[in-house]
């Protein structure tokens, strides 16, 4: 059995689709499963070891650059990729218009969200199946349970993202007691205020553990180093990739972040995360796992740092 999976972006919903390759290989243990992801992504995909191919599709690149030859030739060696091959299900969990048309260019049986289900509705026209999913559950459960009804299995699999964290060294990191603090976010409306993140910061080194700011771009990279100043110890990695990210994870006793994808690979991996909400809300797209996992605040209301605090003893006695 050969499946597709659609889900290029953004980064927590293509790690909030990573239950459904451990799914399909429960049910379907001799299936090859390939995923289309956006190619900034792509290594989230890859962690997976029932993933066999992951096919990178450039459409954030392309779409800015549509006047060049260079990217109208990009685009078909894509169609020629996805569509080498003949899937016998061809699955696109993201409900997005843009979704379906990379879904159309795959050969095999497409499903997809219903109309009243999809995100955007006028992505269930492309579809050769259609499934009424309830938009009021979690997005990871959306996923699974489309996944279920497309290729008729039970939906009561147990929750498994199927992903371990890489073992490549990390020579930077000093110390066995790291807390991963992610600062930084897509919009500056979901951002915790400094204050907050250097006495909670101080409140772990307290504790015993060294916080680590990892940072991507230069104005988060400037607001890292401003937190960490004020924490003693404190480590500002050099810029990390996914799998960098992940290896860093699985060393971890804690992750706290904003409303931010790596808060989720976090969960993913089973590793006890506080994920702090300011201006976006939690109950549908909320880190979710298996182990300890806290989406704390909503729109208007974040946090307080005692709050955190507390739940971050909590998840300390579990990761013991």
């Amino acid at each position: 059995m050969r499946i597709l999976l659609v889900k290029t972006s953004s980064l927590g919903d293509v790690i909030h689709n990573l239950p459904v390759v451990s799914d399909l290989q429960r049910v379907f243990p001799a299936a090859t499963i390939a995923w289309c992801v956006e190619e900034s992504f792509a290594d989230i995909p890859r962690l997976h070891p029932a993933v066999t191919q992951v096919i990178p599709v450039a459409w954030r690149r392309w779409r800015k650059a549509l006047r060049r030859l260079d990217t109208w030739r990009q685009m078909g060696d894509f169609r020629r990729a996805i569509g080498a091959v003949e899937y016998d299900i061809v699955l696109d969990t993201q409900g997005l218009l843009k979704s379906a048309l990379i879904a159309r260019q795959a050969r095999g049986k497409r499903c997809g969200y219903a109309t009243e289900a999809a995100r955007e509705p006028l992505a269930a026209r492309f579809y050769d199946a259609t499934f009424v999913i309830p938009r009021n559950a979690h997005a990871v459960l959306r996923n699974r349970w489309l996944a279920a009804a497309a290729c008729d299995y039970p939906v009561d699999l147990p929750l498994d993202y199927g992903i371990c964290a890489p073992t490549d060294e990390l020579p930077w990191l000093h110390g066995e007691r790291p807390v991963v603090l992610f600062t930084a976010t897509s919009r500056d409306d979901k951002l915790w205020d400094e204050e907050n993140w250097c006495a909670l910061g101080q409140g772990m080194v307290a504790r015993g553990l060294t916080p680590v700011l990892p940072a991507g771009s230069a104005s988060e990279r400037r607001r890292a180093e401003r937190i960490a100043a004020a924490l003693a110890g404190a480590l500002v990695p050099p810029p990390l990739t996914l799998p960098q990210i992940a290896g860093l994870l699985g060393r971890a006793r804690l992750a706290i972040g904003v409303d931010t994808g790596l808060a989720h690979l976090a969960a993913a991996m089973n590793v006890p995360v506080i994920a702090i909400y300011v201006a976006s809300e939690p109950a549908l797209t909320g880190v979710h796992g298996r182990g300890f996992a806290r989406n704390l605040g909503r729109p208007g209301h974040p946090p307080a740092v005692a709050e955190v605090l507390a739940h971050a003893d909590q998840a300390l006695l579990v990761s013991q």
